[in-house]
């Protein structure tokens, strides 16, 4: 299979190739800044409530146009992750403590911004023996409570592969179960050192057998080939992935992995049109996509 790749290429080492320069974004890769007076009210519900948002703690590009229309996505299980990716700008170490008043807080919050979709995400808790399950259990159930005919999306981890763990989650029926691959399987051991890709389709097949509408999501530009991201595609329709999201990887710190391309926005809109073709009932491709990013639209 021969597919034309349109990028902008950088010449840094990055985890697939090597590179003297760092490269400047390209002009069609431009992001406003977050401002406006909803951002400010939501952003002042969020430190009040004490909360995390993977929208802050990622420097999501969206930040400003997602707060601005009320939504954010909360990260539950505190701010500091087991993990080490080498994309994610989540701060790593051990957790000092379990806040198990966190989803109440993230309810509250959520019945104030009068939200109809939220997102929910965490970061890594593999210390805990559910990963966390229990505490994305409770935060849904009050979610619901606070908002009645709200849906619900939750971004989680792999739990380290633990089937009850995920069976948990699961029997809390959130409306989308989102866990991203991220990248494709020649480049784990750099992007997401402690993770398996294996696991992570196993992961979203589970779901889909349990009633879930499952999605995933990949960043591209980490140095993997079109033909690789193709192939990732295929996998995931293998296991019955419903959703798919695929993004351009931003480089949140100088220690973090290093932008290995920019993807055009025409590799993008063929690589929607190519989801489509396989099977994928949503598709959200460009570089500014994220996870989230019109989440709202993909339940129905």
């Amino acid at each position: 299979m021969s597919i034309e790749l349109k990028a902008t290429m950088t010449g840094e080492k990055a985890a697939g190739g090597d590179a003297p320069t760092r490269l400047a974004r390209p002009e069609w890769l431009k992001v406003r800044l977050a401002s406006g007076d909803n951002y400010a009210r939501v952003k002042g519900l969020v430190t009040g409530h004490k909360l995390h948002t993977v929208c802050e703690e990622a420097r999501c590009p969206n930040m400003g146009e997602c707060w601005n229309a009320g939504t954010a996505t909360f990260m539950i299980l505190g701010d500091v992750c087991t993990r080490s990716c080498g994309f994610c700008n989540v701060k790593t170490g051990r957790p000092e403590y379990l806040d198990t008043d966190e989803p109440r807080r993230v309810a509250e919050a959520i019945r104030t911004m009068a939200v109809k979709h939220a997102v929910i995400t965490s970061v890594n808790r593999d210390e805990l023996g559910d990963g966390g399950a229990g505490i994305f259990a409770e935060t849904i159930r009050l979610a619901r409570e606070a908002r009645p005919g709200i849906t619900v999306e939750v971004l989680i981890p792999d739990f380290r592969g633990d089937e009850h763990a995920l069976r948990v989650l699961v029997d809390a029926r959130p409306d989308i179960l989102n866990h991203n691959t991220e990248t494709v399987p020649r480049l784990y051991a750099t992007v997401r050192p402690q993770a398996k890709y294996t696991r992570s389709l196993e992961l979203l097949e589970r779901g889909k057998q349990w009633g879930m509408v499952t999605k995933s999501g990949l960043m591209l530009g980490l140095g993997e080939t079109t033909e690789e991201i193709v192939e990732v595609m295929s996998d995931l329709r293998a296991v019955s992935c419903d959703i798919l999201t695929l993004g351009q990887y931003l480089q949140p710190s100088r220690e973090h992995l290093p932008v290995h391309r920019y993807v055009h926005p025409d590799e993008f809109r063929m690589l929607k049109e190519r989801g489509i073709s396989m099977g994928f009932r949503h598709v959200e491709s460009g570089p500014l996509v994220r996870s989230s990013y019109h989440a709202a639209m993909h339940i129905s």
